[in-house]
């Protein structure tokens, strides 16, 4: 217990501290909702869909464009880390290398989620949206699927992090890794907003795979961290 209370204590220092940032810069927040609004409005205006067709594409384009907004605001959560030496002092604090990559991963999910809910009306109207379903359900797929995105991409982001194209190599990482989770993503929203399939499947799915991408996060971030 004595172990659990030091990690969470860790864990809401380097949380703290991220959320200040993000406060004080909004950089990834805009960049993010930004970018999935264009995404959103593009779609929209090159199908011109019926209501059922759009129930039908509107899960893929939901999560495609939560998708590729992200890869931004990962990056950056790393890159902060590098300025003023920042990530040098993380390696030498008695602090476990997997609080951080934990907070990393928290704040990384507060800020997609805090666009996800900032795009859902403006994503209703342009897609004419009312769920077939169970509309409750959307509310346990969307964060377990957006959990997956940002468990694997702040860990592959920390790996890519000296790279010189840091910017393209964390895509070449991540979307292969994240097509099973994309996958269920896709399936149980399409099945709520259409309504005529279980997503519980799907649902099992992600949470499966948030729940061994996290482990193997925690487990070899050390490695990460220290590697040169």
């Amino acid at each position: 217990m004595e172990k659990i209370a030091v990690m969470r204590s860790y864990v809401l220092v380097h949380l703290a501290k991220d959320l200040r940032i993000e406060w004080r810069s909004k950089d990834a927040l805009n960049s993010m909702l930004f970018f999935a609004l264009l995404v959103v409005v593009l779609f929209s205006l090159a199908f011109d869909p019926t209501a059922y067709v759009s129930r039908q594409i509107s899960g893929g384009i939901l999560c495609v464009a939560t998708l590729f907004a992200s890869v931004t605001a990962l990056n950056q959560a790393w890159t902060r880390e590098i300025r003023h030496q920042v990530l040098d002092a993380q390696r030498l604090a008695p602090a476990p290398p997997s609080s951080l990559f934990l907070a990393k991963v928290i704040a990384n999910f507060l800020f997609v989620s805090g666009v996800q809910i900032l795009l859902a009306p403006v994503f209703a109207i342009f897609y004419n949206l009312h769920p077939a379903g169970q509309g409750w359900m959307l509310a346990v797929v969307m964060p377990l699927g957006t959990w997956a995105l940002v468990v694997n991409g702040t860990f592959f982001a920390a790996i890519s992090l000296r790279a010189r194209n840091r910017e393209m190599l964390l895509p070449l990482l991540l979307f292969p890794i994240f097509i099973p989770a994309l996958l269920g993503m896709v399936e149980a929203s399409s099945a709520i907003l259409i309504g005529d399939a279980d997503p519980g499947l799907w649902i099992r799915l992600l949470a499966g795979y948030d729940v061994i991408f996290t482990t193997l996060g925690l487990l070899l971030f050390d490695k990460v961290l220290h590697a040169e």
